[in-house]
């Protein structure tokens, strides 16, 4: 309810929402364009759903400067302005982006938890047909549209309010918002089949809690009682006043009885000075207080603290509310009406009877809208209505009597529902709330209702073979996408995609930076998580390759091998050989395995490590490792064939060992062999000959024939 009736001294009516955002502000600025210039106006979008717009003028003394240092007069004016959507008469929107990211981060987990449910059940039910299943799974979605409706927001009935001084308000609460509305909608529906027996007392539930977001389009019951609410402090005798019984009758007529009760109990007839002289009129206005207290309500309960009686059958219900009727006609035909001195008392109360009789023009009187007079019919008229057939139909009635020029996007929706008009209502989630709202609302919708669950699931040649569903999903996906703090969460809503979600998934991953650290690996658990390799394996390829060309040598290096991309790294160590590039040997570790064409610096570190020992006159251990890992070189397929000769040419003083051959017979056979390919090489044009002196390749030919032979004796 607006209202709840607590404290005898409470005399507030509804809960005011928090005060209107301040006018926009208009900032002055200067601008360097030189004169003559004419009044310019620009307009371009800002962020969010705010525009900009920039006026630049030209001062007859522009180029004035007063003594202080500064600008007689600005360059121009810029304001930025929010736009809202028609027919949300610019409130109960979410226009913070934070909330907004709050609300998509906290529907990842129901909203997989969903999917992963659907998928188990799918596989089960081919497996064997049970009802029970659709039991479960009316279960599972009840629960996913709980957890969602959760993050809109709280609840607003009942409110807290307290109120001390009958003429202070204390208290504020939050602005409902038209998201949550949405959904609650869309979940007494299709979602919690548990209330469908009492539908109309649901909507009445829903109209307390959110008929506050129709006033800024035309005259709400809220916005009435909010109004006299302001004036009420004012009131001396509050029953001389017409708007003290148009409030009751208001409340009333769409079943907030507690309000109705809470100002019945502020008539002046209840002051202690007055009931010895108005006993009568006392008498009849606290026997329809507790009429209204004692109304028979179709639910299964109610909030605590709320009036009325609960009945769950429909027979229990029928013979209570009968009863209660029966003594509504003997109240309204009791005698004690012509004793009663004060005509706008008995007035107002033979108007609020009728209400309760179900007086189809006193509830038309008493309602602003349609959908305020739709909930009323159920309440008083026609209780036992069944069936989204004559729900429509009804509501058609409503229209009718108080048609609506500019119909709010929460009465489009309902409608939609209402006529189990299925694009009507995907159209409305779509233009008024957004990717987020038709994304997670689908499961909804399928879940309720057989039509749409076929037009959803329809593979439609002119979306590309893909179903609606699986089209506003990957709309959402690219909505998340384009921004650098959400794209984290939309491969769970692509990978749900069976047609198209896995390819662009991958484009996704593919866009994001590579040189951001943090980011890359988030995309890198990404692919792990989704099994990914070959994605994997080329986003590190992306990053090596990008910390390479921007002097991060190492990173680069890194994510090569770890890609193990032996193309890229044997082009690197083509490039490193022309440079200096020993200090950058430290740089691969120790594990040369995934080192790719980078193999060869392993090994020559090893080499020249054990060369320069030999050449410090180190024992002839040092000179033999020294020339394992010359031949672990020449063997290696990833050294290059211009190395060659300088390894053997700084290799001489192995070939010429004074106190044994440290190559045998096989060993320098290969050198020899080597050394002929090098000298089949150097005819090529293309070989890049090293800088060694002229005699170099001959005298290394000596060398390795000298060895040969000491090694064949030796043998």
């Amino acid at each position: 309810m607006p209202a709840l009736t607590s404290n005898a001294g409470d005399t507030s009516l509804v809960l005011l929402p928090p005060e209107a955002p301040d006018s926009p502000a208009v900032i002055p600025f200067l601008h360097g364009i030189k004169p003559p210039i004419s009044p310019r106006l620009s307009i371009s979008w800002s962020r969010g759903n705010s525009l900009r717009v920039s006026v630049f003028k030209q001062s007859p003394q522009s180029d004035a400067v007063t003594s202080t240092g500064s600008n007689e007069t600005d360059g121009g004016r810029v304001v930025e302005l929010k736009l809202g959507s028609a027919g949300d008469g610019g409130g109960g929107e979410i226009d913070d982006a934070a909330q907004w990211r709050r609300i998509a981060y906290g529907s990842v987990a129901p909203f997989a938890l969903l999917q992963s449910r659907k998928n188990s059940m799918s596989a089960l039910s081919r497996m064997s047909s049970s009802s029970s299943y659709d039991a479960e799974w009316w279960a599972y979605v009840l629960e996913y549209s709980k957890e969602i409706n959760s993050l809109l927001g709280y609840r607003r009935s009942p409110p807290s309010l307290a109120i001390e001084d009958p003429r202070t308000l204390l208290k504020k609460v939050e602005e409902p918002t038209c998201l949550k509305a949405a959904w609650e909608l869309m979940e007494v529906f299709y979602a919690d089949k548990q209330s469908q027996a009492w539908l109309p007392e649901r909507l009445v539930d829903w109209l307390a809690d959110f008929d506050s977001l129709f006033s800024g389009t035309q005259p709400t019951i809220h916005s009435k009682l909010l109004d006299f609410q302001e004036e009420l402090v004012t009131l001396q005798a509050v029953e001389d006043d017409p708007r003290y019984w148009e409030a009751i009758s208001l409340a009333l007529a769409v079943g907030w009885l507690d309000i109705a009760v809470k100002l019945l109990r502020l008539h002046g007839s209840y002051q202690l000075n007055q009931l010895g002289n108005r006993e009568t009129e006392n008498g009849l206005v606290e026997a329809v207080a507790v009429l209204i207290s004692k109304m028979p309500r179709m639910r299964s309960k109610s909030a605590a603290g709320n009036l009325g009686e609960c009945f769950k059958s429909k027979p229990d219900f029928i013979k209570a509310l009968e009863k209660w009727r029966a003594q509504i006609t003997k109240l309204d035909c009791s005698a004690f009406w012509l004793q009663c001195g004060h005509h706008q008392t008995m007035e107002g109360l033979k108007s609020i009877l009728q209400i309760m009789l179900g007086n189809a023009s006193t509830l038309s009187a008493s309602t602003c809208h349609w959908l305020e007079l739709y909930i009323a019919h159920f309440i008083y008229i026609r209780p036992f209505t069944a069936g989204l057939e004559s729900m429509y139909t009804l509501a058609q009635k409503c229209l009718q009597v108080k048609p609506v020029s500019r119909p709010h996007k929460l009465m489009k929706l309902l409608t939609g529902i209402l006529g189990e008009n299925t694009e009507v209502v995907l159209a409305e989630c779509s233009k008024s709330f957004g990717p987020w709202m038709i994304a997670h609302a689908v499961e909804l919708l399928t879940a309720g209702s057989t039509h749409a669950d076929i037009v959803l699931h329809e593979e439609r040649d002119n979306l590309g073979g893909i179903s609606i569903e699986e089209l506003h999903r990957l709309v959402y996906a690219q909505f998340l996408s384009s921004h650098a703090l959400t794209w984290q969460i939309a491969p769970i809503y692509l990978t749900s995609c069976i047609k198209q979600g896995m390819g662009l998934l991958e484009i996704l991953l593919y866009k994001q930076p590579v040189h951001h650290n943090q980011v890359l690996l988030k995309n890198l658990e990404i692919c792990r998580l989704y099994e990914l390799d070959r994605v994997s394996s080329n986003i590190m390829k992306m990053a090596g390759v990008h910390h390479w060309k921007h002097g991060t040598k190492g990173s680069g290096v890194f994510w090569l091998q770890q890609a193990r991309d032996e193309f890229r790294l044997n082009r690197i160590a083509q490039h490193l050989f022309g440079f200096q590039w020993e200090g950058l040997i430290e740089l691969l570790g120790s594990d040369s395995r995934t080192a790719g064409g980078l193999e060869f610096l392993h090994k020559y570190r090893d080499f020249k490590r054990s060369l320069q020992q030999v050449h410090d006159g180190t024992v002839t251990d040092a000179a033999q490792r020294a020339a394992e890992a010359l031949i672990s070189l020449m063997k290696n397929p990833s050294t290059p064939h211009r190395f060659w000769l300088p390894l053997l040419y700084d290799s001489l003083k192995l070939f010429n060992w004074q106190e044994c051959p440290l190559l045998n017979v096989p060993q320098t056979n290969l050198l020899l062999n080597k050394l002929q390919e090098l000298s089949m090489a150097m005819l090529r044009p293309d070989f890049i000959e090293a800088d060694l002196p002229p005699q170099a390749l001959s005298s290394v030919r000596l060398a390795l024939a000298t060895n040969l032979g000491r090694a064949i004796l030796d043998h």
